[in-house]
């Protein structure tokens, strides 16, 4: 029996249907003229029945039967127009242009489809849904040059926070409603195909995906327990679908890479000048130092005693210098690319489907020897075995090389132009400043090898019990695998020496759930009931070796007994969970939804006495759209009301709760004598080391308006993170410094708002747009509950960055106050140029204690998005904007390019376009001083920006061209990535991003990367 599509049909009685049908078949028959006949299928070619066709501006049409066939008599083929209309896909009109045979493929119209979206442990259809959960649109980024699918995500989820991706292959931060812990884990859990996936995400390939749900609220999270404290992502992969028969698709694009913001390093003439400027003190006349000094001959002259390698000519004849011009930055640095090309095979029989997939990704960033590299395989197959019990695997490998080593990024920005990299002879000069700094190619002249293989598993069975109606049984095996490979040498490594090393780490883990499901109606009551019993083990070891000191590196890393100071070191643990969880779902009268949910949490890397923790949920829903009082209402097409509650876990790091020792050499025997090695502790056990826990409510508000041309979704939320886990001081008298524990708590509210429209809707021309808007406010309620000055109120962790009442990601730091000028009143320590330290307590001093204050926070106030897709007959245009905003307290960072004069580094180039100060250009942003105060201060700048993230421009050919060349599909497309930033801030990018300042990144400093823009084009065929 071949499958069709299932419908819904509402506000139709059987008896309208069937004298619908009668009257369309009268009507045809009625009829003289020419025959059109054909099928109707779904984008799948799946076989759509009880079409409704009419011929254009009359009341002849017909209906196709259960196969997708149909047939109709027409006026005129020339000149006849054929509708296609059935609820739940959108209307087509065909000009017939004397065709007698036209095959149509209708478009689901998803926002009047009931769909059926991904939760923990299975699926409900969305109108069921009590908890905060969203479904990615990343369909309409699959033309993006992403190499990671998490670069699909950004901004399209409210309440979802992606960081920038900069360097080729590279995973991008990510969090959910903000932070929700000091110390703990950040890492948001990822389930691949219901199995926990701890490998990285781009191991996997972004076009094997279809769907991502994100579980937001604690109640949809509670049922993963100790782990969902940070927020799930839901990860599905493709499938065949039953009567398809074999389709295979192509897709193959190319995308070049650049920065956002060209900052290059400063060349010659602007680099002298830049230089000289530094010594205004010395180029110019006190006071004002606007009037030139004819005793100042130059930086580079002889005899200033700054840099001997510089103190060779006078500025105006370089002398050696003059044909010296290097450019480092250039020299280092290339345009980027991603070359991506993917072949998959789909198909199924009435009870197997399967989908195999390959993939090739090839990708380099800006920085020379940034290099990605992935080869995947994927396949999937489920198979019906009988009527009630179904088998089936998803199953990857993923073959990832990065070999290469960058040249040092700090030193491609700071090298002076007028040096030079090699001798007359080709030889790399090691330092070329004749400082300590090395010369940044001694980065990639090394022998590197980076390979990752990761491997994953999931082997399913699912039986429909037959002595229980409702119940089945389903059993779930998942196994990851990993084995990453480091090996290098450098034979400037080790203070010229030479040093080489290996380093190969195993991974695996297994995952077996034990899934019991109810699912029955008796007449308004429908009750639901997952019972879940699993355990999961992760093993990891980890060997290295390392040699310094080589007479000769020739044979690099394969031969360390050749160095002179071998040093080996290997680590391995094992850690297992195992868990029970029972959902209960009841609705009544489909108005009314009821959701209980309580699992029980082990954990083996936990305290002695905190072994095990309970995880309890529940959250009610009210479909208020299906009440006598709003049933009738024609612009109200749904509208739920839910709440819930919930408690999801945090594990601790694994070893936190124990004592641990360390090996150390203890004596040495005599002279010469090989040393006696001893064991010391390095910290103190805590057998009461317990979970972190996060309690959260959420509201909520779900709706379709306006024959569902609206809809949308409101969420507001508060998380309270209890049992913090965070590295307390003690007194030193115990040994110790510091004890791993559980204190105070932390508070995250927000609200979220998703809308979507379907603007304009016609034959041949659509306009839908969705908007996200979402804020997150974060705030310390409770630390150590200590008050050591005795003022009855609790104490601030100053030392760590942590105030009662304060975001945790508070500045605490000095306020500046713009820059001394010339003719100011300046404090001893200070001078022209320095940036001016308020004063907080007004003693007249700057002191490290008293003058520092909150000045902000690195959490913006609110960040919003716009997607925007048009289609006019086969051309689609979408164009995404992305944005981050905040206020004078919000969404700061450190952006300090501030100069002070020392001898060593005077040299040394700067970007260009940073505004510093000078006595000609007194109104600079940065300061720049012949001296450095004890406390300098730091500039601190807001990050507010808006991006135009995502455009996209599709032809898709139509039945004409495909029938010629024998495809089923084929499209052209090409994409941008981070064409425009409209923003305040000063330098490289807002989202210039380095590691230690969380998913919004930092300012301009040496060691992060600039935000990349890409074109990108492409084609993609199925036959």
């Amino acid at each position: 029996m071949k499958k069709i599509k299932k419908l819904k049909i509402r506000g139709k009685s059987s008896l309208a249907i069937t004298l619908m049908l009668l009257f369309f078949s009268f009507s045809s028959y009625a009829q003289s003229g020419s025959v059109v006949s054909g099928t109707i299928t779904d984008a799948d070619n799946i076989p759509i029945p009880y079409v409704n066709i009419i011929e254009k501006g009359t009341t002849n049409g017909a209906v196709s039967d259960f196969d997708g066939n149909y047939s109709i008599e027409v006026k005129d083929l020339d000149t006849s127009e054929l509708v296609f209309s059935l609820i739940g896909f959108k209307s087509q009109t065909v000009v017939l242009d004397g065709k007698s045979s036209v095959n149509v493929a209708l478009l689901e119209d998803v926002s009047n489809l009931d769909e059926v979206i991904v939760v923990g442990y299975g699926s409900q259809k969305k109108s069921d849904v009590t908890g905060a959960v969203a479904s990615a649109n990343i369909e309409a980024f699959e033309d993006a040059p992403n190499t990671n699918i998490a670069q699909s995500l950004q901004g399209t989820v409210a309440g979802l926070n992606i960081g920038q991706v900069n360097a080729a292959g590279q995973t991008p931060e990510i969090s959910i409603r903000g932070r929700a812990s000091i110390s703990g884990s950040q890492s948001v859990l990822i389930i691949l195909d219901g199995i926990q996936y701890n490998g990285s995400l781009s191991s996997i390939n972004p076009s094997d995906i279809a769907s991502i749900d994100v579980l937001k609220d604690v109640s949809s999270t509670a049922v993963y327990g100790a782990q969902a404290a940070n927020g799930v992502i839901l990860i599905t992969s493709k499938g065949g679908k039953r009567n398809q028969k074999p389709k295979i698709s192509i897709t193959s694009s190319y995308a070049t890479l650049d920065p956002t913001v060209s900052n290059r390093p400063l060349m010659r003439s602007d680099y002298i000048d830049h230089i000289n400027m530094q010594l205004y003190d010395k180029r110019f006349l006190a006071p004002e130092f606007t009037t030139p000094n004819p005793d100042y001959v130059g930086y580079f002259e002889g005899g200033q005693g700054f840099n001997a390698n510089f103190e060779l000519q006078s500025d105006t004849n370089p002398g050696e210098f003059s044909d010296n011009d290097f450019d480092w930055w250039g020299n280092g640095t290339q345009t980027g690319y991603v070359h991506q090309n993917e072949i998959n095979v789909t198909g199924a029989s009435e009870k197997t489907s399967y989908l195999l997939s390959v993939g090739l990704t090839e990708a380099e960033g800006i920085i020379q020897n940034d290099k990605f590299s992935r080869r995947s395989l994927r396949i999937n197959l489920d198979t019906d075995v009988n009527d009630f019990w179904k088998v089936g695997i998803q199953a990857f490998g993923s073959f990832v090389n990065e070999d290469g080593d960058e040249p040092f990024l700090s030193q491609l920005r700071n090298f002076s132009p007028l040096l030079v990299p090699y001798d007359d002879e080709g030889n790399l000069i090691p330092n070329p400043a004749g400082t300590i700094e090395p010369n940044p190619y001694q980065g990639q002249i090394t022998e590197d090898y980076q390979r990752k293989d990761y491997f994953f598993a999931n082997l399913y069975s699912e039986i429909e019990l037959p002595f229980i109606k409702g119940l089945s049984y389903r059993i779930n095996f998942g196994n990851n695998y990993r084995i990453e490979k480091y090996y290098g040498s450098s034979i400037y490594g080790a203070g010229l020496t030479g040093n080489a090393g290996k380093s190969l780490l195993f991974y695996r883990d297994y995952t077996l759930d034990n899934l019991l499901k109810y699912d029955r109606t008796f007449g308004k009551h429908e009750i639901g009931a997952t019972l879940l019993y699993g355990a999961i083990e992760r093993q990891q070891e980890t060997t290295n070796a390392y040699a310094a000191g080589f007479d000769r590196l020739s044979l690099g890393y394969s031969d360390l007994s050749s160095g002179g100071i071998p040093s080996i070191g290997s680590s391995a643990y094992t850690e297992t969970l195992n868990y029970q969880m029972l959902r209960a779902n009841y609705k009544f009268d489909n108005r009314y939804i009821l959701t209980g949910t309580i699992r029980r949490d082990g954990f083996s890397g936990f305290a002695a006495n905190e072994k095990t923790a309970y995880f309890p949920s529940g959250a009610l829903g009210w479909i208020a759209s299906n009440e006598a009082f709003l049933k009738d209402t024609p612009w109200v097409n749904n509208l739920k009301l839910r709440a819930s509650y919930g408690i999801a876990g945090n594990q601790t790091p694994r070893y936190t709760s124990l004592a641990r020792l360390r090996t150390i050499p203890a004596y040495v025997f005599g002279d010469g004598g090989s040393p006696a090695f001893g064991q010391e502790l390095t910290s103190l056990a805590n057998p009461n080391l317990r979970w972190e826990k996060t309690s959260g409510l959420n509201v909520g508000v779900d709706f379709n308006f306006f024959d569902s041309r609206l809809n949308g979704s409101i969420d507001t939320y508060r998380n309270v993170t209890d049992d913090l886990l965070f590295s307390v001081r003690i007194p030193y008298l115990t040994g110790f410094s510091n004890i791993q524990t559980n204190v105070g708590k932390l508070q995250n509210t927000g609200l979220e708002i998703t809308l979507t429209g379907d603007i304009v809707r016609n034959d041949n021309f659509s306009w839908t747009a969705t908007a996200n808007y979402s804020t997150n406010k974060n705030e310390i309620l409770e630390l150590t509950g200590e008050d050591a000055d005795g003022d009855g109120v609790e104490d601030d962790l100053i030392q760590s960055g942590l105030f009662i009442g304060e975001s945790i990601n508070a500045l605490y730091d000095y306020e500046t106050d713009g820059i001394y000028q010339i003719g100011d009143d300046i404090p001893d320590g200070y001078g022209i140029g320095n940036y001016k330290i308020v004063d907080q307590n007004g003693d007249g001093m700057i002191t490290q204690a008293e003058d520092r204050k909150i000045i902000g926070t690195r959490d913006p106030s609110y960040a919003v998005s716009l997607l925007n897709t048009f289609k006019y007959k086969n051309l689609s245009f979408s164009f995404f904007l992305n944005s981050i905003q905040g206020d004078d307290e919000h969404y700061l960072s450190r952006n300090d390019n501030a100069l002070y004069r020392n001898a060593n580094t005077l040299y040394q180039n700067v970007v260009s376009g940073i505004d510093y100060w000078s006595p000609q250009n007194p109104g600079g942003l940065n300061a720049m001083a012949p001296n450095r105060p004890g406390i300098a201060g730091t500039r601190y700048e807001n990050r507010s920006f808006v991006r135009l993230q995502d455009v996209n421009l599709k032809y898709s050919f139509d039945d004409k061209i495909l029938e010629k060349l024998s495809l089923s599909e084929l499209s052209i497309f090409v994409s941008g990535k981070n064409l425009a930033t409209w923003t305040d801030w000063n330098g490289f990018d807002p989202e210039y991003q380095k590691s230690d300042d969380g998913i919004y990144g930092v300012g301009l400093t040496t060691g992060g990367r600039p935000v990349l823009r890409g074109y990108s084009m492409g084609i993609n065929l199925s036959f």
